[in-house]
């Protein structure tokens, strides 16, 4: 008789997690938002402006990327901008090719114009931290090894700007791009060049709740639920939020004054639930003299621009999310 495998923990809709190990990511949630977690194929030929390629990078561990490659005017001999991005999701769902990924990282490629490279990075509870920061780093590495000609993709090899590499994060993913700004700045990373880090509404947390937390509503995008669930089963067993990838403001992590990091632009959300903390990260990173940017996207909520129902019928969301690229597009011309 087959023993029945019993659920131990579920996170609202996301992810249920069963007693032999095994994790269930079916969205279990209102079937009317399933199709911004439906996969999008690549496609190598233009559409709407953007082709896109899946590459495994590490035929060891079989790490990939997803590469999105505006299309060009032949006529010129422009270099792009390489935007590498890490997915958001708490550190335990989602990936590059999920529908509500393609439709924001598509603009954005073709909007600034650059490359996007975005990971497909291990999740937890399978792969606790730091394993998704360590796949960010990788990619880096992947990256200047183009740069050096060790190795040749060549949508990157033959459009990109080795110069101008930018790193961009969404929610959890904004985590994973301070901490791969943080040990980037230590790596020797030379021919690439790190121009700049975007993160967007990071999940910077602490153990003690913010104000924001306790007052701020939430959203369909992040519950109090979902940061508590999400956090205790990615972050290192025993650890708490004030680890060091989750509070890097905190107390138990590297001094910021001590870090070699590029320019930042932090963009958070007015009525993000965890802006308070986004915020104390800010002032930290001020206060060390870093090079440090804010954009405020006022009247919204966590990772808003990534809901395409919101994006399509309100008028609000829209102008915030068109205000939002093309801030990230400034930052990325200045540098």
């Amino acid at each position: 008789m087959v023993q029945e495998k019993k659920l131990v923990d579920e996170v609202s809709g996301w992810l249920r997690v069963y007693d032999d190990g095994s994790v269930d990511r079916t969205w279990s949630g209102p079937p009317e938002v399933m199709f911004m977690t439906d996969s999008v194929p690549p496609h190598e030929q233009f559409t709407e402006g953007v082709a896109t390629r899946d590459v495994t990078i590490d035929s060891n561990s079989g790490l990939k990327v997803r590469i999105y490659l505006p299309e060009q005017i032949p006529t010129t001999n422009t270099k792009l901008p390489i935007i590498l991005h890490f997915h958001g999701g708490g550190f335990c769902i989602s990936q590059p090719d999920w529908y509500m990924y393609y439709h924001f990282y598509t603009r954005l490629a073709r909007s600034v114009p650059a490359i996007c490279v975005s990971v497909y990075l291990r999740l937890a509870p399978e792969n606790r931290l730091p394993a998704a920061c360590d796949d960010g780093c990788a990619a880096l590495l992947w990256l200047r090894s183009l740069a050096k000609g060790e190795s040749n993709e060549p949508w990157i090899n033959d459009h990109a700007d080795f110069n101008r590499v930018f790193l961009i994060g969404d929610s959890s993913g904004g985590n994973i791009v301070h901490e791969v700004a943080a040990r980037g700045g230590n790596l020797g990373l030379s021919p690439l060049r790190l121009a700049g880090a975007i993160p967007i509404h990071p999940g910077f947390v602490r153990v003690e709740r913010s104000k924001s937390e306790l007052e701020q509503p939430e959203s369909p995008l992040l519950t109090l639920d979902m940061v508590d669930k999400f956090l205790a089963l990615a972050l290192p067993l025993g650890s708490t939020k004030d680890h060091p990838i989750t509070c890097p403001m905190g107390s138990s992590a590297p001094p910021i004054d001590g870090l070699n990091l590029p320019p930042y632009l932090l963009c958070v959300a007015e009525k993000d639930l965890i802006k308070d903390t986004e915020m104390e990260y800010y002032e930290a990173m001020k206060k060390s003299n870093k090079d440090v940017e804010l954009l405020i996207s006022h009247g919204m909520g966590h990772s808003f621009y990534l809901n395409k129902i919101a994006v399509d019928i309100d008028s609000d969301t829209a102008a915030q999310t068109t205000g939002l690229i093309e801030g990230i597009k400034e930052f990325i011309m200045k540098h």
